[in-house]
């Protein structure tokens, strides 16, 4: 053991840690410290060290090193998903990171309905693995594509069909945890080591299970955490392990959890109704119990108004959407099981009942699961955007999951927003009616003081609410540091036996110290917990980095969803959009060098797709705000040379496009000389061709007086890495328009200065965005429609430059402009008529959803039969995938999402040249832009060859 007189205890604990054997990672970087310092909730508390154990001997090995006495003052806690919303996982000392590496399903019983998995496994992942068994595992959060299995056992969670399914504490049925002796299992028998500890634990709770009973209400949505009723059943014996749910860490390192699961029902419905009103769309939730539903949601007129405005309720059935300054709640009644004749007597039971009741408008039914799902997730996404009001003031989880009983959620409702009218407050309105929880968020400025005010007093008012309805103020989040309230509300005789239990799990005191129970008067509370900073000063740069608020729909495991792939191959925390949030708001405040450092590195690993700019709900936009990180520190620092060259490149790419003809037969020596100069690995070795004049645009030709365009022409735009370097995307779009009907003409090449706008060099994308502005719109008055070459070059035009104040001309993509065409009936004579694979480019399909059913409708008219399978990034990312330091992630990503699309003998279509780069990089496979497909179905366009 190495002597630790003149070491910082953490510096000493680390190397202790690594000589003792922890083969995870142990880490002190600001950015990753920073990215654990907040969850979904208002709080901050940066940790000291961040370690991420490989699988539960790592844990044991933690747990034995931060026994020995050199340590005892250091404190720890576990974090999974990080989506509390009360700073549950929130802590100095040492986080333990699960999800990182602790996410794997260990066991599986099909025939006795039970799995065993580590705790930093993702909901939906153990779902989409239970799947094909027939099982499931019940709780169903709005969160299910990021939070973790051990989160939920620490927090209790639960959500939509808890009424039937239950908590998370009904869908356990063991824990192994990890202490410095060993690992102990509920689920085997107790060693000797640990009798001495689990008797102390027994005798506590029996001490106190009555003052425990005596001060907890008997609701569908129990009190849990501590639960020193089911830990000592009226049966007999000891289930230590009950303690552990809900007790949010406070106790000890879960390693192991053994879940109970449920048979995945044949049947599912969803009945939607639009009511004119929240108050009627409350009052409807008893009486629809009478169906016999499994869930009954409900969504107020206000998240109804954010989703309309983002256009989220398009995707509606047409009856359910509003007309124009028409306000609707709406709900949502779901019946799941195996007879079908049954679920449609109960449903059709709803739809009378729903058709009744006072305010009702539309009623829509759905029996398709993949229109279930789409339903629900317009639910999921109106909630997430309660989080993107404008205004300092938004709305804040501190008082949101209170559950009382059903008949008396009308009464309570009424006096809650009695209260919030009394502070002056807006808030937003979802919830499950069926079991008497309702969300209601607050609008509040958190960097106010009388706005920090206000959140006590509107926290002590609604407690005492919860008392007068008999209800519970923690009814599906958890406490975090609203476990302030707990003493007061169990009474001290009940309190004193939960401190017994925490003294014999956890006798020093360490484990997420300050929350639920302690020994000692040092837990957290609502307002003496560190905030973090809520907003920025007006007009900053980095204003959407301080509009994040946690909700980490950028932390979803699946790779076939476009947001985060950074976060998607590592795992990591701080190579999220979240985790980039944080740490530019850190750095925003403390300029600090060490930071910057860390940042430098955290901001190189993003791959510039802009998932973030339109899939998070609040649009944090992690490729801008890296711009102008960048602007500012290359302002005080000098730009390595690869950035230098690769501005050269981008700024003169017309006139290396202007000599190709001269400069392709050198191009190869030259790629393989660029390549080690800027670092970069499988660079494109040909140029592009240069095109006949014939079916060239050039600026010259827009001038007043130049001869008009002929009837039928298409104005095709590219951008520099199109222009030089991907011959066949000018054939694939020129002979796919030629054979649909219409004169394409390409465009003469100015950079759009994206290169330079990813680079923070303001002056260089500014004037590149000047020029092509300028041409873009002598283009357009020409009265031909422009469209663009490549889907990041469209949406760079769509996204950017509008923030940056330009205005340019319209340019659509080609299935925009082809879906909304009749086209020609001649070009339905096909001479080839295989099926098409269609893959969409990351940036396309996360910020126009549409696009693939835009493409479909297109090869559809054509009789072409396509597929357009759901996918995330395929690694590329322009010069991200070339450059050397990213191949690791650039590669995996392409595994996760790509590989098995590309592995048959489909016909494989791409949108993005970076896409159809990495297909022919990485697989034997060659893609076309789809409208070299088409042009070759109709017979207009022959099959390239190996090289173009």
């Amino acid at each position: 053991m190495t002597s630790h007189s003149a070491i910082h205890p953490l510096t000493g604990f680390a190397q202790d840690l690594r000589a003792a054997g922890f083969l995870g990672e142990i880490d002190t970087d600001r950015a990753l410290r920073a990215a654990k310092s907040t969850d979904n909730s208002v709080y901050q508390i940066t940790p000291d060290l961040i370690v991420a154990p490989m699988d539960a001997a790592d844990l044991a090995r933690l747990t034995q090193v931060l026994a020995r006495p050199g340590f005892a003052d250091l404190h720890v806690t576990a974090r999974g998903g990080g989506t509390g919303t009360n700073g549950q996982s929130l802590n100095r000392g040492i986080i333990v990171d699960t999800r990182r590496h602790m996410h794997r399903l260990l066991a599986v019983d099909a025939k006795a309905g039970w799995a065993e998995v580590e705790p930093g496994m993702v909901l939906d992942d153990l779902n989409d693995q239970l799947r094909p068994l027939g099982w499931f595992f019940a709780p169903e959060t709005s969160t299910s594509t990021r939070c973790t299995i051990g989160g939920m056992v620490s927090t209790d969670a639960s959500g939509k069909g808890s009424r039937i399914y239950g908590k998370t504490s009904d869908n356990v049925l063991g824990l192994e945890i990890a202490l410095p002796q060993g690992l102990l299992s509920s689920l085997a028998p107790t060693p000797g080591w640990a009798a001495p500890m689990l008797a102390r634990a027994e005798a506590a709770v029996r001490a106190g299970r009555a003052a425990f009973i005596a001060n907890t209400p008997r609701l569908n949505r129990r009190f849990t955490g501590y639960d020193l009723e089911r830990a000592c059943p009226e049966a007999g014996g000891f289930e230590w392990w009950r303690l552990f749910l809900g007790a949010e860490g406070t106790l000890g390192l879960i390693s192991r959890i053994r879940v109970k699961l449920r048979r995945t029902p044949a049947e599912k419905r969803l009945l939607v109704a639009g009511i004119d009103s929240f108050a009627h769309a409350l009052a409807a939730a008893t009486p629809l119990l009478e169906a016999e539903p499994t869930a009954v949601e409900v969504m107020d007129e206000r998240v109804q108004a954010l989703a309309e405005q983002a256009g989220i309720l398009s995707r509606l059935p047409a009856a359910l959407q509003a007309g124009a300054g028409q306000r609707i709640a709406y709900i949502f009644v779901e019946f799941n099981g195996d007879d079908a004749a049954l679920l449609a007597g109960r449903v059709e039971q709803a739809r009378r009942i729903a058709a009744t009741l006072p305010g009702a408008g539309a009623i829509h039914a759905a029996a398709d699961l993949a229109e279930i799902r789409e339903l629900w997730a317009i639910r999921s996404a109106g909630v997430g955007l309660l989080g993107k009001v404008d205004g300092r003031a938004r709305p804040v989880a501190f008082v949101e999951d209170c559950v009382v009983p059903p008949e008396n959620l009308p009464a309570f409702v009424h006096d809650f927003l009695a209260v919030l009218t009394a502070h002056g407050l807006g808030f937003g309105i979802y919830g499950h009616v069926d079991v008497g929880c309702l969300h209601i968020r607050p609008a509040l400025d958190i960097d106010a003081d009388a706005d920090r005010a206000k959140l006590v007093s509107v926290s002590d008012a609604v407690f005492a609410l919860t008392r007068k309805h008999g209800g519970i103020f923690w009814g599906e989040h958890g406490k975090g540091v609203r476990g302030a309230y707990l003493k007061g509300w169990i009474g001290p005789e009940a309190y004193a036996a939960l401190q017994a239990v925490k003294a014999a799990f956890d006798p020093q005191g360490r484990f997420n110290p300050g929350k639920l129970v302690s020994p000692r008067d040092d837990i957290m509370g609502i307002a003496s917990t560190p905030f973090r900073p809520f907003n920025a000063p007006e007009g900053d740069a980095l204003t959407r980095a301080f509009r994040c608020n946690g909700n980490a729909q950028c932390l979803s495991y699946a790779a076939s969803t476009p947001m985060c792939p950074s976060f998607k191959a590592t795992a990591d925390l701080r190579h999220s959009p979240k985790g980039r949030a944080d740490a530019l708001r850190e750095w925003h405040k403390s300029r600090d060098p060490a930071l910057e450092a860390d940042l430098l590195g955290v901001l190189d690993g993003c791959l510039g797709c802009k998932a973030c700019a339109s899939s998070c709900p609040v649009q944090v936009d992690i490729p801008t705000m890296r711009g102008a990180f960048y602007a500012d520190y290359f302002a005080r620092h000098a730009r390595p040379l690869a950035d230098r060259l690769t501005l050269l490149a981008e700024r003169h790419s017309a006139w290396a496009v202007a000599m190709q003809p001269v400069a392709a037969p050198l191009w190869p020596i030259a790629a393989r000389l660029a390549g080690r100069l800027i670092g970069a690995v499988d660079m494109p070795d040909r140029l592009a061709r240069r095109l006949p004049r014939r079916l060239r645009l050039r600026a010259a030709d827009l001038a007043p007086g130049a001869p008009p365009l002929p009837d039928r022409s298409v104005i095709l735009v590219q951008d520099w890495f199109s222009a030089l370097f991907d011959g066949g995307l000018h054939r694939d779009m020129i002979a796919g328009f030629q054979a649909l009907g219409y004169q394409p003409r390409v465009l003469q090449m100015r950079p759009a200065g994206k290169a330079a706008q990813a680079m923070g060099h303001r002056a260089g994308f500014q004037a590149m965005a000047a020029r092509l502005v300028a041409l873009l719109d002598a283009a357009a008055a020409t009265g031909a429609p422009l469209i663009g070459m490549d889907p990041a070059f469209v949406m760079q035009l769509r996204q950017d430059y509008p923030k940056a104040g330009f205005s340019p001309a319209a340019v659509m993509m080609p299935q925009e402009f082809l879906a909304a065409q009749k086209l020609p009936a001649r070009t339905l004579a096909l001479r080839d008529a295989s099926p098409v694979r269609l893959m969409m480019h990351c940036t396309e399909a996360s910020a126009r959803p549409a696009a693939a059913q835009e493409w479909a409708r297109v090869f559809a008219a054509l009789a072409i039969p396509v597929e357009t399978p759901a996918i995330g990034c395929c690694g590329m990312a322009g010069l991200y995938g070339h450059q050397a330091r990213h191949q690791t992630v650039s590669r995996k990503l392409f595994e996760m999402s790509w590989r098995k699309h590309v592995t048959d003998d489909m016909q494989l279509g791409a949108t993005g040249f970076s896409c159809r780069c990495q297909v022919e990089r990485l697989s034997p496979a060659k893609a076309r832009h789809p409208l070299g497909l088409i042009a070759a179905a109709l017979g207009a366009c022959p099959r390239p060859k190996a090289q173009e």
